[in-house]
């Protein structure tokens, strides 16, 4: 009787319910609202779906993220910064950078959304974040997941890096909810009305040379960006160089999904209740939605900007495309922009800031590193 007791109280030591607490539930609930808005209303769930299973996973079984588990393996590929590069390789792979090539001004816009940043890198000091702490924490406003693991990494900042990463991808994932309200408080219904004229063509030389060019500037300005920077631009050499169509579908297609797959998935996982439910966790949320927030204002303000200068031209929307969230940005100003007139079409106009802003982030980010001397 003695050992039939032994047993089943053996057993349920191991069962789930044996080291689950109340920040675990809560933490599962939010999974499920992840997985929700992934699956029912489709936010970006190639984003969304490996992110909140992840969550769901280690809340269930934490040991899964220790030393030893498989999530664990797959986390270290974030902490070495090889997966964000690769995520970079595939954008690039699968980006068109005609229409930043056609309109160069674009770079402005993409550069003006990048003030969230650095406005939120002021606030995370007087919140009481080490300067460290605060680069790592500021990059979210770029909304690029990549970027910000990638800039965690490179400042030690692997403590709070499960926190920075799920509230970058969040925001990547919500940009359809977030940017609209803003766009629409800083612009008329005539500015949102504005119909640009269509973008010159652009050579093929010109799209190979830009990679090239790009690569070589950027990098010898800041050489830290070179991870970041230059896996975006081999891919999209690989894509306008047309001799390597087998690398850039496997860049584009096979290689990238596998990466979201491994980075969505241990990025999620990150996300215990007692790694999570803290005050400096709430802190960074807070600074990242501020920072992704102010990003957008300041790309749209820009873009009035820029619409009064060229009397009209320039349809401010496509300012906030200039955070680091490619292609969905640029799909929110096209949304925006043919919701005030069915007509309007601004997709490939804002393509050319949200190019901009991926490279802005990464610039960003590298200034970050050189400030700090990593």
């Amino acid at each position: 009787m003695t050992y039939v007791a032994e047993t089943l109280t053996n057993l349920a030591a191991q069962t789930g319910f044996a080291f689950l607490k109340p920040g675990n539930f809560i933490m599962i609930l939010v999974a499920f609202v992840f997985l929700y808005l992934a699956i029912a209303k489709g936010y970006e769930p190639l984003l969304l779906v490996p992110i909140s299973f992840g969550m769901l996973l280690v809340n269930l079984y934490p040991a899964i993220m220790e030393e030893g588990g498989l999530l664990h393996y797959f986390y270290l590929l974030d902490e070495w910064s090889i997966l964000p590069s690769l995520i970079f390789l595939g954008v690039g792979a699968m980006t068109d950078f005609g229409p930043l090539i056609a309109n160069p001004a674009s770079f402005l816009l993409g550069a003006a959304a990048q003030f969230g940043i650095y406005g939120a890198y002021f606030m995370a000091i007087f919140m009481g974040f080490t300067g460290k702490e605060a680069a790592a924490v500021s990059i979210i406003g770029g909304a690029d997941g990549p970027t910000s693991i990638f800039l965690a990494g490179k400042l030690g900042q692997t403590a709070i890096m499960g926190p920075i990463a799920v509230a970058a991808y969040s925001y990547m994932s919500l940009v359809p909810i977030i940017q609209p309200p803003i766009m629409k408080f800083f612009t008329t219904e005539e500015e949102r009305k504005i119909k640009m004229e269509q973008l010159r063509p652009v050579s093929k030389t010109e799209r190979i040379l830009f990679p090239i060019v790009v690569t070589t500037v950027v990098c010898l300005v800041l050489p830290t960006t070179a991870p970041l920077v230059g896996m975006l631009m081999l891919g999209n050499l690989f894509r306008e160089s047309g001799v390597v169509k087998q690398l850039t579908e496997t860049a584009s297609n096979a290689l990238m999904y596998i990466v979201v797959i491994i980075l969505g998935t241990s990025v999620g996982a990150t996300t215990s209740a007692e790694a999570f439910l803290n005050v400096a966790t709430i802190k960074i949320v807070v600074l990242g939605l501020i920072a992704f927030c102010v990003g957008t204002a300041a790309g749209v303000i820009f873009g009035k900007i820029m619409c009064k200068v060229t009397h009209g031209k320039v349809n401010p929307l496509i300012g906030s495309a200039g955070v680091s969230a490619v292609p969905m940005a640029a799909r929110v100003s096209q949304k925006v922009g043919a919701e005030a007139d069915p007509s309007n079409f601004l997709l490939m106009h804002a393509m050319g800031p949200n190019v901009a802003g991926v490279i802005g982030t990464a610039v960003a980010a590298g200034t970050f590193m050189a400030i700090f001397g990593v």
